[in-house]
């Protein structure tokens, strides 16, 4: 068997490094450099982790690091079924064998992907770690690969890379529309394009394989990617016992972007409508749905614990182009898909995420806290350019900032009022612009 798998393996490390790399749509994600650490790329499905690794690869030529020195490595292939950590040393024996003169001498760059179809990964990639030149970047379609899940195996030997669809600045690259010049100097014509496309993006969301599928086939393929994540990432990893619940738990938060979601209710509605579960299986799902990185949850704004527990949380898909999917209203959905990708931006941006309800019953948005520890009150709303609906949304920050006085307060908006200055410290900001920010 060892030496089926040496031929295999040998044989892919000479096809990969022969191979061009694809043409691609470049990727803002973010990746850590710490040395010592393998990068885990994470994220959804479908959202580009596999282009993000070959990337990864081409930029590392581009500053001059030689195509022998790298090895890209899908283990998703039928020939090594039945691979043990006892065999992955294999991969790296291969690989020098052919490379004899790099080993020791030079720092190599290994990306394995889908490595997580081999029981006791985590092992042989701490070893190579410690014992090899080499930096490291693992991926894989898999709620094992999430963070929390390679950090426990990984024992704090690796970090995280987000991956997320594509964002509004990365689905304008992809169309070639992506502006080169600051927003001061955009034109009318590059508003108008600019605001139509965020219209455009808000309805079809970022999963690259989804963009230019319209109709039916762009609904199937969406719902596919859910099916898989529900059936590969929660079901099967978990062993779900109650799928219906679940079903109907994802059809609930899927179809309620920017909603409240709160387990009481929820369990009371199974019961009422005669499906069984108990409220620590609907807490354990959502939990499940998060690992599977389907959707996030952003709790209220509180230093109490107890106060974060038993208010409701806020739920977001991971794409805006899912909620006319599972939205069965039949309502334009804007100002909540817009919430949605105001949401996942500051995520890519790496913020901590909250919502503010305050004393007196109003609510913001976000209190969104950058890594440098600057806050900020967000308000989103489709159109700011109705007088009730902008002395509303203002006033809501102007609670909210008497608990939160260090926060620059914001007004997100696809129609800003007059001029961008308001009264107090409210700034509003187009929709556009804010989320093209560098």
């Amino acid at each position: 068997m060892e030496e089926q798998f040496s031929a295999t393996i040998r044989q892919k490390i000479v096809d990969s490094q022969a191979r061009p790399f694809p043409v691609f749509t470049r990727r803002d994600t973010r990746i850590p450099a710490i040395p010592g650490k393998a990068v885990a790329v994470i994220g959804m499905r479908r959202a580009g982790k596999t282009t993000l690794l070959q990337q990864i690869m081409q930029e590392h030529e581009q500053e001059g690091m030689r195509r022998e020195e790298m090895l890209y490595f899908s283990f998703e292939d039928e020939r090594l079924g039945g691979m043990r950590s006892g065999d992955l040393h294999l991969v790296i024996e291969e690989y020098y064998r052919l490379h004899p003169g790099l080993r020791d001498r030079t720092k190599a760059l290994f990306c394995f992907d889908e490595i997580q179809v081999v029981p006791g990964w985590d092992t042989f990639v701490r070893r190579i770690l410690d014992s090899e030149q080499c930096t490291v970047f693992l991926s894989g379609s898999s709620a094992r690969m999430l963070s929390r899940e390679v950090g426990t195996s990984m024992r704090g030997r690796a970090v995280e890379a987000a991956v997320y669809p594509f964002s509004f600045r990365e689905y304008l690259r992809h169309r070639d529309l992506e502006p080169t010049e600051r927003p001061e100097r955009w034109t009318k014509a590059v508003r108008s394009t600019l605001r139509h496309e965020l219209g455009e993006y808000l309805v079809y969301g970022g999963f690259p394989e989804s963009l230019g599928v319209r109709g039916r086939d762009r609904m199937e393929l969406l719902k596919s990617y859910v099916d898989v994540a529900l059936l590969r990432d929660v079901i099967e990893r978990y062993e779900v016992s109650n799928p219906t619940a679940l079903r109907w738990l994802v059809r609930r938060l899927l179809a309620n972007p920017a909603g409240s979601f709160s387990i009481n209710r929820f369990h009371n509605d199974l019961k009422s409508q005669g499906i069984t579960a108990g409220r620590e299986s609907v807490y354990d799902y959502l939990g499940y749905l998060e690992d599977a990185s389907l959707l996030s949850t952003v709790p209220i704004s509180t230093t109490s614990e107890r106060r974060r527990m038993v208010n409701p949380r806020k739920v977001y898909p991971v794409d805006t182009g899912l909620i006319d999917c599972f939205d069965r209203s039949g309502k334009a959905n804007t100002g909540h898909a817009l919430e949605t990708c105001v949401y996942l931006e500051l995520c890519r941006r790496g913020h901590e995420v909250a919502y503010v309800r305050t004393g007196e019953g109003y609510e913001v948005d976000f209190h969104a806290t950058d890594p440098e520890g600057n806050e900020m009150l967000i308000q989103v709303c489709a159109t700011a350019a109705d007088r009730k609906t902008l002395a509303r949304e203002v006033c809501a920050l102007g609670k909210a900032a008497e608990e939160h006085p260090r926060a620059e307060l914001l007004l997100i908006t696809m129609e800003p009022p007059e001029g961008k200055e308001l009264s107090g410290k409210v700034r509003a900001v187009p929709a556009e612009e804010w989320l093209l920010e560098e």
